[in-house]
């Protein structure tokens, strides 16, 4: 495989098209790769594949591709979206890092009854995704959409996308995490006849949804309780297993 660096831009990506570089992607280029005029880049913007550039101008805080030609045809990710509820700001930077990585089609913050933090900073976000789709040969980047309470987004739920709900509890109110009767269906035989088919993964909050939100998940026909196996995982650690699980039996990983 090329070791030439990979740059998501936005530009149209034709022959002999020239593309300036933003100041960051200009200063990681020049200064932190040490690349210079003449040297390859690759490039793709989510439209047109993957091309060969050549750097044809660098200053100090400036440079500027001419692109060559393509390398790799578009090709897309799986639809699938990820909504979790936002967590300490180094665990939440690390699901939109590792689900970028995993291929989600788009990321989707929610706000639950127990979630830590209402607030998520848009931009880090979309500096995350790029990184992680430059970095792991992915032709484009998830949508990232706005935080939204989880309520309003069942209220608008689509019925032809399911909802994978990855729930760690059971139905015995007295036993802790609920005990083990009504515990969703193990993951991977959960998601048997769901390949290729628009589709949602739903992780909850440190401390799990509360009851309320439980049982409105569960009366939903779209809604697929499943669980991640015997131990309680971090929310982090869930989103993670999840998105592997899916991919393996669902995704583009077969």
């Amino acid at each position: 495989m090329t070791t030439d660096p990979r740059l998501f831009t936005d530009a149209a990506l034709t022959r002999g098209a020239s593309v300036p570089l933003t100041r960051e992607d200009a200063h990681y280029l020049l200064n932190v790769l040490r690349r210079g005029e003449g040297d390859r880049v690759r490039v793709f913007n989510g439209r047109d594949g993957e091309w060969s550039a050549q750097i044809s101008h660098a200053s100090k805080k400036a440079a500027a591709l001419t692109v060559e030609a393509q390398t790799r045809e578009q090709r897309g990710v799986p639809d699938l979206w990820l909504l979790f509820a936002p967590v300490k700001r180094q665990k939440t930077d690390l699901i939109v890092e590792k689900a970028t990585e995993l291929g989600v089609a788009a990321i989707c913050p929610v706000t639950t009854a127990r979630t830590q933090s209402d607030r998520i900073k848009y931009e880090r976000f979309q500096t995350i995704a790029k990184e992680a789709a430059e970095q792991t040969e992915r032709l484009d980047l998830p949508e990232i959409r706005g935080i939204d309470r989880l309520d309003r987004v069942l209220d608008a739920w689509p019925q032809d996308r399911a909802l994978v709900f990855c729930d760690e509890s059971g139905d015995e109110p007295n036993a802790a995490w609920g005990g083990a009767r009504g515990r969703g269906q193990p993951m991977a035989s959960a998601l048997a006849g769901l390949a290729e088919k628009p589709a949602a993964i739903l992780i909850g909050p440190e401390g799990g949804f509360s009851p309320d939100e439980r049982d409105r998940l569960r009366s939903l026909d779209a809604v697929i309780p499943v669980t991640l196996g015997p131990r309680i995982l971090r929310a982090e650690t869930a989103a993670i297993a999840a998105l592997t699980v899916w991919q393996s039996v669902c995704g583009d990983w077969r």
